[in-house]
């Protein structure tokens, strides 16, 4: 094993069971468990409002979440964690030496063939994030620690797809 990239990074175990007391936490303080897709979708839709306020007049999935909205996408503390979560990654690198502008991918394929596909799994992630009503954190990680059924099956199925599709995908990494 490569000593300096281990002592570069945090043990697994140890990211696991900190973000087990930060998912403890925000319950805590919140009264409810971590999501990012909230954060995106919140501040998409102030985005919208912004640049074309006659269409979200109009619109009724505009106008049924706008009351949620209320004092702009800051007004959720969902946007604030999505921020700390930037920030946060951010200095992690500045502080292990990580930071560099680069494109992680296989010796076998271009950036720009890695940059295309990680932006149409994005799509396709934010696009099942809203099918699913809400994300990895939201719909899974949320959902087993409130002991929902149907968190259990989220991350079956996010797991079960991931180990499936991996054989199709894995020259864009190894």
């Amino acid at each position: 094993m490569n000593t300096e990239r281990s002592k570069k990074y945090l043990n697994p175990y140890v990211g696991g069971v900190f973000l087990g007391l930060v998912l403890v936490a925000a319950f805590f303080f919140s009264g409810r468990g971590l999501g990012a897709s909230g954060a995106i979708k919140s501040v998409t839709m102030a985005g919208v409002e912004t640049i074309a306020p006659g269409y979200t007049e109009d619109a009724l999935y505009y106008q049924e979440s706008k009351e949620a909205r209320k004092g702009g996408p800051l007004n959720n503390w969902l946007v604030i964690q999505m921020m700390g979560v930037v920030v946060g990654g951010f200095l992690s690198g500045a502080l292990a030496g990580r930071l560099k502008l680069k494109v992680e991918h296989s010796p076998k394929i271009t950036s720009k063939t890695r940059i295309i596909f990680a932006v149409i799994g994005g799509i396709l992630f934010g696009f099942g994030s809203q099918l699913g009503r809400g994300c990895t954190s939201g719909s899974a990680l949320t959902g087993m620690a409130v002991m929902s059924v149907g968190g259990f099956i989220t991350m079956a199925f996010i797991f079960g797809t991931a180990f499936a599709l991996a054989y199709f995908f894995r020259k864009l990494w190894i």
